[in-house]
Formats: structure tokens, C-alpha cells, sequence
């Protein structure tokens, strides 16, 4: 054996020690490493024993063996199962990568630079057999995940993986039976009325989360005003539903959609959102607003951002009525608003003047999501079509903007989906 593996060796226990004693310090949920002498143990004697692994394989290229890979999935399996997150699962991998490699390091230096060659042939093995390891690691932390928690929580766990890009995913994904695609949908539904948490959505969420075969996570307090209680649901179908012939797609009820366009071949993407739109909206509260944005599944997080976004400024529908799901193209306007402090403040005067009209803001609304057409939209308000006529006047009294120009749609359109975003206080309701 070479002076840098009798280094190693010769370091093994002592850095195991600072391993464990750095997982204690640096990760909350680990911290009781420090007074639970039986898991600190377990942890050390891992710890140990990887290392003097390391140096019985590497001087010869040896493999990890079945054994050592089952001894190492076993320790995933404790972890999972005693509840670390996934965000400290990735810490725990993440600072044993880097300390092997400072150890490595150290060593070579103690040995005033050492033997190239032994250098080199412990890094040529550390490479693809860290990647052995880390994978058995994750198949342990999932096995016990599919043991521990419910099939709605594996569900969330998998779109949680997905949109932070972990690669703990694809074992997820065959926890939970689905295939993973190479473009989604991301999906928001914001609540800012829902008052549940993520274990009180009962029989009837659960029941959708196994009808729509695709991830989805409750986020409570996520979609509320203010700070006040509501949540969001995000959701990703497999699939673009910005681009192609599917960017314009409708469906006529929840099951059409599901079956796609002509009852035999499988969903659009639109399709399959205004679908679980549709089932999960009801089931969350009275109101919701829902955003859109596709990306490739390495780039997830920046579509959730979007999502996001676009709920935040869509208007809120009640949930009975089968909300719409928006894209940047809906609500393009009110995104460049919400940053120009003094438009959306010219905005909000505009819509305070409207006040004091006979429910014109909820009339502009019918006007506009009908196309300006009078008949429909004064079929929806339940009103003759003269009393539409006189509110529209009435508008253009108040604000001197003609709802049916070009000017008038650019400006009171948006004024009308701020209004209903929840993005003013009591919009409707006139100051004291």
C-alpha cells in the first residue's frame, strides 16, 4: 500500500469524528447526533467504515460490492425513516462529498505531495463509485419513504424533487408508479380562501391526486392576500401547453378532456390543466386564480416562478364556474403593471372612479370575457342589453375611456382583471 492510503488509513477515525460532528452542527435535523449516543455510533461506525472501504478498493479499482451498496442504501433507509427532509438528504450527500475530497487533499499534503499515480487512482475510483454509493443511498431514503408516508405525500415529494431539478426524482417516480416526461406544464392554482393545511384535504383530494396520475403538492399559505390563510396547488402535466396546436385548446367537460380531442388518443396539454383545473378547484376553496408556464424538465423552477406570477395576476374565478387556466399571454400587461408602481397606482384610481358607478367593474368583466359582445354579456349579467348599454355610457362618463376602443380594452381590462386578482384590497367596495 502507497504513503497516501497509509494516510488515509491512518486519518480514518479521526475524520469520521468531524463528519459526524459536522453533519451535528451545520444540519438541524441532525443535531441530535450530539446527545443520542446510540445514532451517533451507528453514524460513526459508517462513517469508519466507508473510509477504510475506500482504501481497501481504490489501490486496485476494486467495485463496490453488492453488500457494501446494501449496507449503504441501509443507512438512507434509517435516515429516511427517523424523517430528514429532502433538503437535508442533500445537505448530508453534499458534505460528505466534500470533506472525502478534503480529506483526499490533506492527506497529499501530509505526504509533501505524494505519489501522483496514487493520487490519481484514488480519484479515477472515487468518481464512479461515489456515484454508486449516492444511488444506493437514494434507493434506501426512498424505500423507506414508500414505507413511511402516504400515497398524497409521495405525490408531493416527487413535484417538489422535480421543481428544485433533484435527481432523487426518477426513484420517486417509480415509487409512485408515473413516468417522467421531458416537458411539463406547470400549473398554479392559487386559493387565497382555502383555510386547510396539507394533511386536511381528506378522501376527495387523494382520490384526484390518483385519478390525475401526475404530480401535484398542496402548498398551504402559499396563495394567500396579505398573509392571510389560502395555499396553492402546483401541478405538472406532462407536456407543453404553450406551444402547438395545444396552446389553443379547449375542453368541454373534465372526462372529454381527459380522453383528448376525438375520445380516442390520449390528452393535450391544455386539455389535461383545464381537466385537473376543473376536479381540484372545487375541492380547495370559493375562489382561485390559475397560471401557466411550460418548460423542459431541467428547467422546472423557472417555470414554477412564472406560474406563479401569472396566478398572482390573474383574476380570481369562483371555483364552481371551472376556472381558466392563463399564460403569459392573458395577463401580460398586468405582469409589466405590477412593476411600474405609478401605472398600477394610475390603475387603482381609475378603478375607484368606477365605484361609484352600478356595478361597473363587475360589468366591464362580462363585457370583456364575452368579446364585447352585448347580447352574451348581458345574458351572463342577467340584464337587458339596454341597461349594459347604460353602464358602458356610464364608463366612459366616469373615466372619459370608451370601453369598446382599443384604448378603452388595453386600459379597463386591465384595470378590471387587477381589480379581481386580489391584488387591491376590496376592490369593489367604496372607502369610508
Amino acid at each position: 500500500m502507497g504513503s497516501l492510503f497509509a494516510e488515509l488509513t491512518r486519518q480514518a477515525s479521526a475524520n469520521a469524528r468531524r463528519e459526524v460532528e459536522t453533519y451535528a452542527r451545520e444540519i438541524p435535523e441532525l443535531q441530535a447526533l450530539d446527545s443520542d449516543s446510540r445514532a451517533r455510533t451507528e453514524a460513526l461506525e459508517y462513517a469508519v467504515w466507508f473510509r477504510r472501504r475506500t482504501v481497501e478498493l481504490a489501490p486496485r479499482n476494486g467495485l463496490l460490492t453488492d453488500d457494501d451498496l446494501g449496507y449503504i442504501a441501509s443507512m438512507g433507509e434509517v435516515r429516511a425513516g427517523a424523517g430528514m427532509s429532502l433538503d437535508s438528504r442533500q445537505r448530508v450527500l453534499r458534505l460528505h462529498t466534500e470533506l472525502m475530497l478534503r480529506e483526499i487533499n490533506e492527506a497529499t499534503e501530509a505526504q509533501r505531495g505524494g505519489d501522483v499515480e496514487e493520487l490519481m487512482r484514488i480519484m479515477s475510483w472515487f468518481a464512479p463509485q461515489g456515484e454508486r454509493g449516492i444511488g444506493a443511498y437514494r434507493r434506501g431514503f426512498v424505500t423507506a419513504l414508500r414505507r413511511r408516508l402516504p400515497y398524497v405525500e409521495q405525490v408531493g415529494l416527487l413535484a417538489r424533487s422535480l421543481v428544485s431539478e433533484d435527481p432523487m426524482a426518477a426513484e420517486l417516480a417509480q415509487v409512485t408508479g408515473m413516468e417522467l416526461a421531458g416537458h411539463y406544464t406547470v400549473a398554479v392554482i392559487r386559493v387565497p380562501d382555502c383555510p386547510l393545511g396539507d394533511r386536511e384535504l381528506g378522501n376527495g383530494f387523494e382520490a384526484l391526486v390518483k385519478a390525475h396520475r401526475v404530480p401535484v403538492v398542496w402548498c398551504p399559505g402559499a396563495g394567500g392576500v396579505s398573509g392571510g390563510a389560502g395555499g396553492e396547488l402546483v401541478a405538472l402535466v406532462p407536456g407543453d401547453a404553450d406551444t402547438g396546436a395545444a396552446a389553443g385548446a379547449t375542453a368541454g367537460t373534465p372526462a372529454e378532456a381527459l380522453a383528448g380531442g376525438d375520445g380516442t388518443a390520449g390528452p393535450s396539454p391544455a386539455a389535461a390543466v383545464t381537466a385537473l383545473v376543473a376536479d381540484f378547484a372545487p375541492v380547495l376553496g370559493r375562489l382561485c386564480a390559475v397560471g401557466t408556464a411550460g418548460a423542459p424538465r431541467s428547467a422546472l423552477a423557472g417555470a414554477l416562478d412564472r406560474a406563479r406570477r401569472i396566478s398572482a395576476a390573474a383574476p380570481l374565478r369562483r371555483t364552481t364556474a371551472r376556472p381558466r387556466p392563463h399564460t403569459t399571454a392573458d395577463v401580460f400587461v398586468e405582469l409589466a403593471v405590477a412593476d411600474v408602481p405609478f401605472v398600477d397606482d394610475w390603475l387603482r384610481t381609475v378603478a375607484r372612479l368606477l365605484r361609484s358607478g352600478p356595478d361597473l367593474l363587475p360589468t366591464l368583466d362580462a363585457y370583456y370575457r364575452h368579446d364585447m359582445n352585448r347580447g352574451l354579456a348581458a345574458r351572463a349579467l342577467n340584464v337587458h342589453p339596454r341597461t349594459l348599454d347604460y353602464r358602458l355610457r356610464r364608463v366612459r362618463e366616469l373615466t372619459d375611456i370608451d370601453p369598446g376602443s382599443t384604448r378603452g380594452v388595453r386600459i379597463l381590462s386591465a384595470v378590471v382583471t387587477r381589480s379581481l386578482s386580489g391584488a387591491w384590497r376590496n376592490p369593489f367596495r367604496t372607502r369610508a
